[in-house]
């Protein structure tokens, strides 16, 4: 298990373009036949893909649960939340088994003690995008299909914004104790996922970009308003943003996002909004 360490605000605006690669970015979520993980000291965060192809995959393959996180299973004290972007697929969580179509989401709460994924055709495996984040009770597990999450329009094609916000692990959907979870999918013709831009101090997000068409990229911008930098993202790759740093993308064609939030705020009412042109 990959782990980061948290860089405060002055040192990354001393940060060369290796460096905020190295910190923030995670370039190889899904790897035939395994799991990825990735562990941020940003509000404890544990960002990870699953991708089972001719095996079945269990969620602690490359994590050591004592080693890592002082217990016994992985969700002994946390909670998770997952997203299929691929084929077909399943998730069995303690013998209980969830079909995950292309789309459809999961919240499994603190105390599962096994997860595992599956997927239905080996020419087309499932990809689980995963966060995990800790918890301090049980909720109940949800399966979440596209169909039963909020659906947003925003934005408009004159701005270059025009997108359907999904949100999956939202107050108005289920209850969690701090993870947030959706996705984004901007229409032909846009390009911008969240502009004006804004941060909120009571919670942190992570990005992770795909169906970027080849040969494209979104340009992920990043830091404190007036001193932003940017990272350049390909097709299935994620950013860990601090809570002080904005958090908004352009890219050279359309593309899809999700989002995974985790702190105090769960009800999207807590954003410090930034003026346009405040940004520098």
């Amino acid at each position: 298990m990959d782990i980061r360490y948290s860089t405060g605000k002055e040192p990354f605006k001393r940060m060369t373009t290796d460096e905020i690669r190295s910190e923030f970015l995670i370039s190889s979520v899904f790897n035939p036949d395994d799991v990825s993980a990735v562990y941020s000291h940003v509000d404890r965060i544990v960002t990870m893909g699953a991708m089972p192809v001719k095996e079945r995959l269990d969620i602690e393959k490359n994590i050591d649960p004592w080693k890592n996180f002082g217990v016994t299973y992985l969700l002994e004290r946390r909670e998770l939340g997952s997203i299929n972007i691929g084929g077909k697929g399943k998730i069995i969580a303690d013998g209980t088994e969830y079909e995950m179509d292309h789309w459809d989401g999961i919240y499994l709460p603190m105390g599962t003690k096994k997860v595992e994924f599956e997927s239905e055709d080996p020419e087309n495996p499932a990809k689980f995008f995963i966060c995990t984040t800790p918890a301090h009770t049980p909720k109940p597990a949800k399966h979440i299909p596209l169909s039963s999450a909020i659906h947003k329009h925003l934005g408009a094609l004159e701005t270059s914004n025009e997108r359907t916000i999904n949100q999956y692990l939202h107050p108005d959907v289920l209850d969690t104790c701090q993870l947030s979870m959706g996705l984004t999918h901007l229409e032909v013709g846009s390009v911008w996922n969240t502009m004006p831009a804004h941060t909120h101090e009571r919670r942190m997000e992570v990005y992770f970009y795909f169906d970027i068409p080849e040969d494209n990229v979104v340009f992920h911008f990043m830091g404190e308003p007036n001193e932003t930098r940017h990272i350049v993202m390909h097709n299935e790759e994620a950013v860990i943003n601090p809570s002080w740093s904005i958090h908004s993308g352009a890219g050279t064609s359309n593309y899809t996002f999700i989002w995974a939030m985790c702190g105090e705020n769960r009800a999207y009412d807590d954003q410090d909004w930034i003026k346009t042109p405040d940004l520098r």
